[in-house]
Order: C-alpha cells, then structure tokens, then sequence
C-alpha cells in the first residue's frame, strides 16, 4: 500500500508561508544542498494538496498560460486538490479536485500512486487531516534558518512524540532536513 509523506519546508519557528501565503523567504536562503528530493521523487506516485497551495501554485507559475510546466515539474503523476471552490485546471494536467473528508478520498489518493508514494505537498492543515485520518506515515521537514512573524503553521495538530521516530537529521547547506516516521496512536486498554 501506497505511504503519505508530507514532504515541506519551514521556518525555524514552524510556519511554510507568510501570512500573505508567500514563499519568498524560502528562496532567500538559496538552494538546498541535495537533500535527496530527487531520489524522494523518484518514489511518488500521486500528489494530494490543498486549494491554498494549488493556487498559489498556479499564480506563481503561471500555470493556465504555461501549463507545460505543470507536466515540467509532475510529469505525468495525478494530482489531486482538496477544494470547495471551483478552480481552474491547467490544460493537459492530470489533477482532479476533491471535497469533503480527507477519510473518505485515502483509498482512492493511494490507488492512483500504485506502488510509489502519496505526496502531500501542502500545507500543514491538510497534513494534519491525513493525521486524523489515520494515513500519514511520514513527515520530510527541510528546516530554515528564517523566522516568520506569522502564517500558515507546520501543523496545527497534535503529534506527539509516543507516534514519532526521528529516521535522520542532516545538514544540507543551510538547511537542516528531518525525516520522522508518524506511528500508530497509542491503544487504550479498556
């Protein structure tokens, strides 16, 4: 079966975007030293995002008048997009817009990724909703030296260290990259 790895980076004090939902602090720190994406790529087999990244995706790429790039930098993977609103679709980009519980659409995220991975490329709100839904199996964390006064934060759930194991920390430049493996919750005997 298919794992969910949310695959993200974030500042050091745990935000993936401003409160204007930009990235450009992540640039200012300059490009990672390998920290494996390739090899991590190499391994996916559909994206699941939501519609805050998806856009943000589509403004800063400018996706509807180049939707070659969306090809570019997904080839052929399915990606799909957690969504209540109706959104445009680049032309030729294999992504179909889901809704409701993220509980009800994991057998079909993980179907379409075959024998690879599911990436949930973002955010951290619709990685908490895999959490909750007892899909994520993994965290991938590149970590900034850049501190954010606000935005959209890593998590907002509880994971607790009991469903946690560290798998590696390195140094890539400047940044520090984390892989923790997200275990079962504890059972209450009862």
């Amino acid at each position: 079966m298919a794992r969910v790895v949310y695959y993200t980076a974030t500042s050091l004090n745990g935000f993936i975007a401003t409160e204007e939902n930009s990235l450009e602090w992540l640039f200012e720190v300059g490009e990672p030293e390998d920290v494996g994406f390739d090899r991590f790529f190499a391994g996916i087999g559909a994206l699941a995002m939501g519609s805050t990244t998806y856009e943000w995706m589509l403004e800063h790429e400018d996706l509807i008048a180049h939707p070659e790039k969306w090809r570019g930098y997904y080839a052929d993977r399915p990606g799909f997009v957690f969504t209540s609103r109706d959104l445009p679709r680049p032309e030729g980009a294999d992504v179909t817009f889901l809704s409701g519980d993220v509980a009800a659409q994991v057998d079909r995220i993980r179907s379409a990724a075959g024998e690879c991975d599911v990436w949930v490329v973002g955010g951290g709100d619709l990685a908490a909703q895999f959490l909750a839904a007892g899909a994520l199996d993994e965290i991938q964390v590149s970590v900034t030296p850049v501190t954010l006064s606000g935005g959209a934060p890593l998590f907002p759930a509880d994971l607790r260290s009991d469903r946690m194991t560290l798998r590696s920390a390195e140094q890539h430049g400047q940044f520090a990259h984390l892989i923790l493996e997200v275990g079962e919750p504890a059972r209450a005997d009862g």
